[in-house]
């Protein structure tokens, strides 16, 4: 039975966030991450679908991910401008045999010194660690760097709690507090910036 995608995406989207919450919390493993936001989307669309089937569209999913180069509004021009002002680099809780392929096919790998991924810093973001990981890779500090992030929870709060500045990346428009720095386009970094 088809489904329209703005459909599945309605189920979906929700889904898959919690499902990160729960990742970066460390009460999943990244396996079941990628079983059961696809599973219980189709359990919300009342949709039997095997699990072998599942297995296979999780793999093949994050198989072709990393073939597809969208970016956001302003996203090379942005970076640009970024690279030639500061030094650039990526704290990411997404699966290491992704990131790199993504940036990499996106043309934008170029842009940063280093990239560090939950998998080889051994936690997640908002994990203190994982930004101490970071900011010795980069060797930076805390109070010389900002932290650039779409996930007020993981990124800024993240960031926050070891002394980092913190700019939202906000396209949604979510309500959030009024003292963070926020943006809703990539291009108005340059207020702060």
């Amino acid at each position: 039975m088809p489904v329209e995608l703005n459909e599945f995406l309605k189920h979906y989207t929700p889904i898959n966030f919690q499902y990160w919450k729960l990742y970066r919390e460390e009460r999943i493993k990244k396996e079941a991450l990628r079983f059961s936001r696809l599973n219980d989307t189709f359990k919300a669309l009342k949709l039997s679908v095997e699990e072998r089937v599942i297995h296979q569209l999780s793999e093949d999913y994050i198989k072709h991910l990393s073939a597809f180069n969208f970016l956001m509004e302003d996203a090379t021009s942005i970076l640009k401008y970024l690279q030639s002002h500061y030094k650039l680099h990526i704290i990411t809780n997404g699966f290491n045999e992704v990131q790199y392929r993504k940036m990499d096919t996106s043309n934008i790998i170029h842009f940063f010194e280093t990239i560090t991924n939950s998998e080889i810093a051994g936690v997640k973001k908002p994990n203190p660690k994982i930004f101490n990981f970071a900011l010795n890779l980069a060797k930076a500090k805390p109070e010389q760097s900002i932290m650039i992030g779409d996930s007020m929870e993981a990124d800024v709060e993240g960031a926050l709690n070891i002394g980092m500045d913190a700019i939202f990346f906000n396209p949604n428009n979510a309500s959030f507090n009024g003292g963070i720095k926020g943006v809703s386009k990539l291009i108005e970094l340059k207020m702060y910036l």
